[in-house]
Order: C-alpha cells, then structure tokens, then sequence
C-alpha cells in the first residue's frame, strides 16, 4: 500500500529488468527458472546480471556455476547490485527472488507458482507457508506453474485458475533429475544407477520433500539426511556425510548443497553424487520466451 501511495519510493533500473519471485517460502523452484531466463539471455548473446540478496552463499555459487556467462551479483541493495553489474558488463537484468521488491521497476514480473501448494495451508507467515496471497498475483506478468511431485492435472487445473487473474502467459514446466554429476570429478551418470541402490539422500533446501520424491522415483532405497534451508554444513556434518558415503553405495545431494560441500570432500571417501534437474515446459514455453525476449527486442 506504501509503495502504491507513494510514501515509499521506487527506483529506476540501468538495464531491462525481469525480475523471478514467488508467493511462497521456497521450494517453487524460482532459482532454476531464474537460471532458465537468464541462459535464454545468454544464448542471444546478450549478457545477463543475475541480482541476489545472495543467503548463505549458495544461491549464488549455484547461479555462476549453472550459467558461466552471466556476471552474478550478491547484494541485498538491488539498485547498488545493478550497477556493479553494469559496470561488468552486463546487458539485462535477471532479478531473483525480486516479486516482493517493490523499491526497484522492472520490465517484466515473472511470477513462479509451485502446484504442490495446491494443498498448503492458506494462512501467511509466519503461521503458513504465504508470503502473499493469490491477489499478488494482479502484479505478474507471466506465471510458470511448476511441478516435482505434482500430477500433471494438479499443474493444470492451477494453471487455469490463474490464467483468469493474469493476462500474460501462464506456462507449465515440470522439474526433474535429468542426470547425475560425480561431485568432485564431474564425471556424469545416468540416474539408472540408482535403481535399487542403498542411496543416502542429503539436503538443505526449502523442500526436501520433493527432492527425496525426485531420488525415489529412480528406483533407490532412499534413507534422508536433511537440514534446514540455506544451512552452513559443520566438520561434524561433513563426517556423518562421509561416513554415510562409505557405509552406502551412493550419497546423494542438490547442486545447492554440492557448492558448499565441493572444496571440503575427503580425497579417501567416495564421493557424492549431484543430481542435476532438468526443466521440461509442459505447456506455453513458446508464449513465456516470446514474453522474455521482448523485454530486450526480439530475437534477429
């Protein structure tokens, strides 16, 4: 209400700006779309900024890691993270986690709705899981509806309902493991490896529910390890993990907890495997890029 008054202020960008949120604590999958829209950039050559309040260090590690190209700013002040961007060299601005940050325009809201929330609890925070209600949504400009455990209906028919509340366009994309990398060696394996293994699935993310779904569905005989969101792993964690990792035939961890755990892994115990996902559109991806592109001119 303040910034729609006009009692707080909202300030100018230096680049095009999409900026990737959600309406809810974690777990939508918002980095990787943010990380999708920012590779979308990078493939027109155009150099995208991926600005970040930068928690715990992961994100952002994860970000230079999925997408080489992009120069990747840490800073809680976007308007200060625009302008180090800028002065490396980046063309577009890729705001992550940025709905709710109303002191900065951008171009295009892209907003990312999980369709296992289907089922959460309607209350906000700190009772429930909402950071705003539905009627957020009136400020979106697109919206990808995201599933990993989620049937492809529960996607759908929240895809619909939205669609009445935003006129962009509403696209579907399902989240899953694509493949597996050695988290040392980068050596790649196919998720098949898995199939009836002993494997210790390990995390520290928002939604570790889904990831362990991710990990089952490959067959394993899955046995969870999971600390809280953005967690900074102790020497004390790091030897329960390594311990698992002998006594298992795979341990298995997000590529958000590998970058905290990569330059710390023992030489002299297996290492863990990264699942790496994959996001495949189900529905409107064509709608969804044409929408990106044009906040820097459509593709020559």
């Amino acid at each position: 209400m303040a910034y729609r008054r006009g009692w707080l202020a909202t300030h100018d960008l230096p680049l095009p700006a999409v900026a990737v949120g959600n309406l809810t604590v974690g777990g939508s999958g918002k980095t990787p779309i943010a990380g999708w829209v920012a590779a979308r950039f990078a493939a027109r050559g155009i150099r995208p900024g991926i600005l970040l309040r930068g928690v715990g260090g992961d994100e952002t590690l994860v970000h230079r890691e999925a997408v080489p190209e992009a120069v990747v700013v840490a800073n809680p002040d976007r308007v200060a993270g625009a302008a180090e961007a800028v002065s490396r060299g980046a063309q577009v601005l890729v705001l992550d986690d940025a709905y709710q940050r109303l002191d900065v325009r951008r171009d295009l809201n892209l907003c990312v709705m999980s369709a296992e929330t289907s089922r959460a609890v309607r209350w906000s925070l700190p009772a429930g899981p909402w950071r705003e209600h539905w009627g957020a949504l009136d400020r979106a400009d697109a919206v990808v509806v995201t599933r990993k455990r989620a049937d492809h209906d529960v996607a759908a028919r929240m895809a619909e309902r939205i669609r009445h509340r935003v006129d962009g366009p509403v696209a579907i994309a399902r989240l899953d493991l694509a493949d597996l990398r050695g988290l040392v060696s980068g050596e790649r394996h196919d998720i098949a490896v898995l199939r009836g293994r002993r494997v210790v699935v390990a995390c520290a993310i928002a939604d570790p529910a889904a990831f362990v779904s991710q990990v089952k569905r490959t067959g394993a005989q899955a046995q969870v390890a999971t600390w809280k969101d953005h967690h900074a792993y102790r020497d004390e964690d790091l030897a329960w993990l390594a311990h698992a990792a002998r006594r298992a035939d795979h341990v298995v961890v997000t590529a958000k907890d590998a970058v905290k755990l990569r330059d710390r892994w023992p030489a002299s115990v297996p290492e863990p495997l990264v699942a790496m996902l994959a996001i495949t559109f189900e529905a409107g991806e064509a709608a969804l890029g044409a929408t990106i592109d044009a906040v820097v001119g459509a593709p020559t």
